[in-house]
């Protein structure tokens, strides 16, 4: 009996020469994580039988970086967090200006916050280079709900 469980799609999907862009989620905080990323980078009104599944992120790309857009990016990812990914508890949005510093971390960032270290993989980037004027980091700390011991972790997506 086979004891590798996957629980689904690793999204985004990732380059290979071997022809492996498809690799599957091991760990049910795994899939969530995916769910997440995969949740927010969906373009509202892309999935034809589900309009409003997906955010309106890129809508945000080029507008003012300001407190009123923040605060629509923020109510944006609750609202569509809230209704498709129930089990996922969202901590806190932090979205700040994007700086020249960030555009060297790339990958395995390390984040300290009190006693929890997260390790970061990945970051997302939806804004190409070359707009440092109208780019912003959107961290997204959460946790998850239904499991026994609480999992913690945070996502970073440039946009």
């Amino acid at each position: 009996m086979a004891t590798d469980k996957t629980y689904g799609i690793k999204f985004p999907f990732s380059e290979s020469r071997e022809g492996k862009y498809l690799s599957l989620t091991k760990t049910p905080d795994e899939e969530i994580r995916t769910d997440l990323i995969h949740l927010i980078l969906t373009r509202k009104g892309s999935r034809y039988y589900l309009p409003d599944f997906g955010t309106r992120i890129y809508e945000f790309i080029f507008e003012p970086m300001d407190n009123l857009t923040f605060d629509s990016v923020r109510a944006d990812i609750k609202e569509s967090v809230e209704k498709y990914i129930p089990n996922l508890q969202i901590n806190s949005i932090s979205i700040t200006p994007y700086t020249k510093d960030d555009s060297s971390v790339v990958n395995n960032l390390y984040f300290e916050e009190e006693t929890q270290t997260y390790e970061m993989f990945d970051i997302y980037r939806t804004a190409g280079e070359g707009v440092e004027d109208y780019t912003a980091k959107v961290k997204i700390d959460y946790s998850i709900k239904n499991t026994t011991f609480e999992s913690r972790d945070l996502i970073i997506i440039n946009i």
